[in-house]
């Protein structure tokens, strides 16, 4: 390990990767941290989430450097990264996953951009199948239910939100947006933060050079299309559908939220009920669709506190916030293109 970068006493920029089971990719992620072109001083954080496969020790002998936190217990995506970024001390933090690796420029490209811009904003690189080497997306714009739809325009820079398996965020523009709601557990905290820092006048942008490659679904299985067919699994899709639901509750103006959340509803309601018809079983909506209501009314004092904190400080009209939206509802894409997912 390079002590001279990773073990800076002032470092630039803060690398906070959320490890769970990471044994098979976290020498990938890491090397392409300490790989780095453009000399910049950062330092790494890692939070073990109660890891079984030996990783955790992995990392505390051979990366000596690292700053390992280990979790007794599987506290989820969002509490570890709140953990990261409340010992990070770089004027940047980059929230990376176990499962990706930064391209060599990543750093140094993500660095001057930020200082280019002059004014705290969230930024992303592309992502990259690692696998496959294909483009996934140059950040994401987002259909009426919130769902991200891959923007591959190199020439665009404002979308709706950039993946968290590599987001850069000024550490105190994390610090005004409070970080991931801890609630949340894992998905959609970043779509979250992007539509909340979108809301309070901060830029969400996708810059179209470097890159990341990603290892899509490694950390938290599924959520990814596989021999023409969308792969994902119980969990990941019920934590989807109801971390969306929340955030449209918290940052929808009131206009949208009034039009489009009776919608929303129903379209997932009626989504649960054919999936269990084509399936020919009930799990699916049991498990996904069937708790999302109850899920909503369990935290709705802490979702209208959220919310009127939220709007109380919105500083862009509906129409701006609406910028990155795009009106075809990208799961009916996605269902004519590769048909009905395959949950598993």
């Amino acid at each position: 390990m390079n002590r001279s970068r990773a073990g800076s006493d002032e470092p630039i920029v803060s690398v906070c990767i959320a490890n769970f089971n990471g044994m098979d990719v976290i020498d990938d992620c890491l090397r392409s941290v300490l790989q780095q072109e453009g000399d910049i001083p950062i330092e790494i954080l890692i939070h073990d989430d109660a890891s079984s496969d030996g990783s955790a020790a992995h990392i505390r002998n051979e990366y000596p450097d690292v700053r390992l936190i280990e979790s007794a217990e599987n506290v989820g995506f969002c509490i570890a990264n709140n953990r990261m970024a409340a010992e990070a001390n770089g004027k940047y933090l980059l929230l990376l996953n176990n499962d990706a690796a930064l391209f060599p420029d990543a750093l140094k490209t993500l660095l001057v951009e930020a200082e280019r811009l002059a004014r705290p904003a969230i930024l992303g690189v592309p992502q990259y199948n690692a696998e496959t080497g294909e483009l996934i997306d140059i950040g994401s714009l987002l259909d009426p239910f919130l769902n991200p739809v891959p923007n591959k325009d190199p020439g665009r820079s404002a979308v709706g939100m950039v993946m968290g398996a590599c987001l850069w965020v000024p550490r105190t523009l994390w610090l005004e947006l409070g970080g991931f709601p801890e609630w949340f557990g894992s998905i959609g905290e970043d779509l979250y933060l992007c539509c909340r820092a979108r809301l309070a006048g901060h830029r969400v942008n996708a810059i179209g050079t470097s890159g990341y490659r990603h290892h899509v679904g490694q950390s938290f299985g599924g959520g990814k299309v596989r021999q023409g067919k969308l792969v994902t699994t119980y969990r990941r899709r019920a934590l989807s559908e109801r971390n969306r639901t929340f955030v449209m509750l918290l940052t929808y103006p009131t206009s949208m939220l009034l039009a489009l959340l009776p919608l929303h509803i129903a379209t997932i309601f009626l989504e649960g009920a054919l999936l269990a018809l084509i399936k020919r079983s009930p799990s699916a909506w049991l498990v996904i669709y069937a708790p999302l209501l109850p899920a909503v009314w369990r935290e709705r004092e802490r979702l209208v506190a959220l919310r009127n904190e939220i709007q109380g400080i919105k500083e862009i009209t509906t129409r701006s916030f609406l910028g990155p939206f795009r009106g075809m509802p990208w799961k009916l894409e996605m269902l004519v293109k590769h048909g009905p997912p395959e949950i598993k």
